[in-house]
């Protein structure tokens, strides 16, 4: 584990440390509204607004049928029920999929900047959510695919009002961007052993005992590695079983490695938020981010003593 202690306790400059410095994520924020009164501006409150009961009420009905869909993709991909039910489920399919072109084009109409919302987020979403009905009239099969449309359920953090917390995962984002590089390294580190572990037992067991290949050992190797054990390629020599137990005790442990890097990433983090509140009273750091009074002196936090 000495190796995980050193990547972990890499520096990172301070700079990339700063939770400020972050992004701030705004994904699922809604396009502006249009600038003039009209038709634009009234479909524009119910179909992104979420404080009119007529905009609660598109939303509900939109997620219900987002997930009415999703559930026909399904059910039309067993081979029983396509069987008895596959023209219901090409007509259901067909009728949800120009449901939502239909609603995508008037979202496109009622924006005021369509190219910003059509590369938005939701906008690709709302566009994956319709492409592959229309893709599968060229390549067959696409309109599986359709169960992309379950991401549209994301809509439910403005209609629950809970966007005011999304704000919060940049914490883990963030993490995740300052710890790419120690990570890349481990996993560049793992490929190479797969790569050497997967050579010597083509050398050592060969085609005879299911290693026809590097290629076919190196599956096995990240099988192996990963802890996994499908058991559909196995080594038929002792020496060839000495060498699987042994990738297998390496891959207890470094398996934890990847881990251990976020989370020193995710606490560094954490604790800079704490350190950058600081008691104008007493001059006191390190308090939690939700803290209302300085835990020193009990002075409100952002007030002059």
């Amino acid at each position: 584990m000495a190796y995980a202690s050193t990547l972990i306790a890499a520096s990172t400059p301070a700079s990339a440390l700063a939770p400020s410095t972050l992004p701030t994520m705004d994904l699922l924020a809604d396009p502006q509204p249009p600038s003039r009164r009209g038709w634009r501006q009234r479909w524009y409150e119910v179909i992104f607004g979420h404080e009119s009961r007529a905009g609660r009420n598109f939303d509900v009905l939109l997620i219900l049928a987002i997930l009415a869909s999703v559930a026909v993709v399904i059910a039309d991909s067993v081979a029983e029920l396509h069987a008895r039910h596959g023209q219901l489920f090409y007509r259901l399919e067909w009728i949800f999929t120009l449901l939502f072109t239909a609603e995508y084009l008037v979202r496109l109409a009622i924006v005021a900047d369509r190219l910003r919302y059509a590369r938005s987020f939701f906008g690709v979403i709302d566009l994956l959510a319709v492409l592959p009905t229309w893709l599968s009239l060229l390549f067959p099969g696409a309109q599986y695919l359709l169960v992309i449309r379950v991401l549209r359920i994301l809509r439910v953090f403005r209609i629950l009002k809970l966007l005011r917390y999304v704000d919060e995962s940049r914490l883990l984002v963030g993490a995740m961007v300052r710890s790419w590089r120690k990570i890349f390294i481990f996993l560049l580190a793992i490929v190479s052993l797969v790569i050497v572990f997967g050579a010597v037992m083509f050398l050592v067991e060969g085609p005879a005992n299911g290693f026809t290949s590097i290629p076919q050992s190196m599956y096995w190797a990240v099988v192996t590695v990963a802890t996994v054990g499908f058991g559909d390629i196995v080594p038929g020599t002792a020496l060839g079983k000495l060498i699987t137990s042994v990738l297998v005790l390496i891959g207890y442990g470094i398996i934890a490695v990847p881990t251990g890097i976020y989370t020193a990433e995710l606490a560094t983090s954490l604790r800079q938020d704490r350190d950058r509140r600081r008691c104008d009273g007493c001059g006191l750091r390190g308090h939690e981010t939700d803290a209302l009074h300085c835990r020193g002196c009990g002075l409100q936090l952002g007030t002059q003593p």
